[in-house]
């Protein structure tokens, strides 16, 4: 039986990349979202060169208008969905007071809104019902920092966003989960290197439905 689409929100040169090239070689056909789209162009070209069935979507998470009609055009080009990553954010040094209001919003809505549009676009497109939405998080969510406010204020809003939807979703049929990375991706350690940490997604989504749970914690 021929797999569904692997959506995955976000994808630069590190783990979205990582995403898309353990999706496509497990024979996924993979939608890429992100905001540069001649970048995206590129990573598209290089998987199809291989054989791989990959494109890519602009789409901006701080817009949710944007990020809906991008999930849609890719679903509606590559088929239904067996899962989705979201691992869009935004890393940039700020602190709990001062700043720009506008800064914040933007950041909040991509690390935490975008997750939720996304769930609530593509939940209703599972194939059969059925498959995972996976979502990155990051260690600040347990331990905040005030070198990174707005970032660890997302990744723990993220954190428990996604066990309230893993709780609903509860026999259902759909997986859902964050993958708490709580240390340096590709920061010279063998469990951070991006395409660990891609398998161990996908690994999730194979993962029998008697041992699913709200997160998976990387130390």
């Amino acid at each position: 039986m021929a797999l569904g689409t692997a959506i995955i929100v976000g994808v630069g040169p590190g783990l979205g990349l990582a995403l898309t090239r353990t999706s496509a070689d497990a024979g996924y056909p993979v939608a890429m979202l992100a905001r540069d789209k001649a970048k995206l162009d590129t990573y598209a070209a290089e998987f199809t060169s291989a054989g791989h069935d990959v494109r890519g979507y602009a789409a901006d998470a701080v817009d949710p208008g944007s990020l809906r009609a991008a999930l849609h055009t890719a679903i509606t080009e590559l088929g239904e969905p067996d899962v989705l990553v979201y691992n869009a954010g935004v890393v940039r040094e700020d602190a709990p007071v001062g700043g720009d209001d506008q800064d914040w919003a933007d950041v909040t809505a991509v690390n935490v809104l975008g997750a939720r549009v996304a769930a609530d676009a593509v939940l209703p497109h599972l194939r059969e019902g059925r498959g995972s939405l996976l979502f990155t998080g990051g260690g600040l969510a347990l331990f905040p920092s005030p070198q990174y406010t707005s970032l660890s204020v997302g990744k723990a809003a993220l954190r428990a966003y996604v066990q309230a939807l893993h709780t609903h979703l509860a026999g259902t049929g759909v997986h859902a989960t964050s993958v708490t990375i709580a240390g340096a991706i590709g920061g010279g350690k063998e469990r951070f290197d991006p395409a660990v940490l891609a398998q161990a997604y996908l690994d999730l989504h194979h993962q029998p439905e008697d041992e699913w749970q709200h997160e998976l914690l990387r130390d």
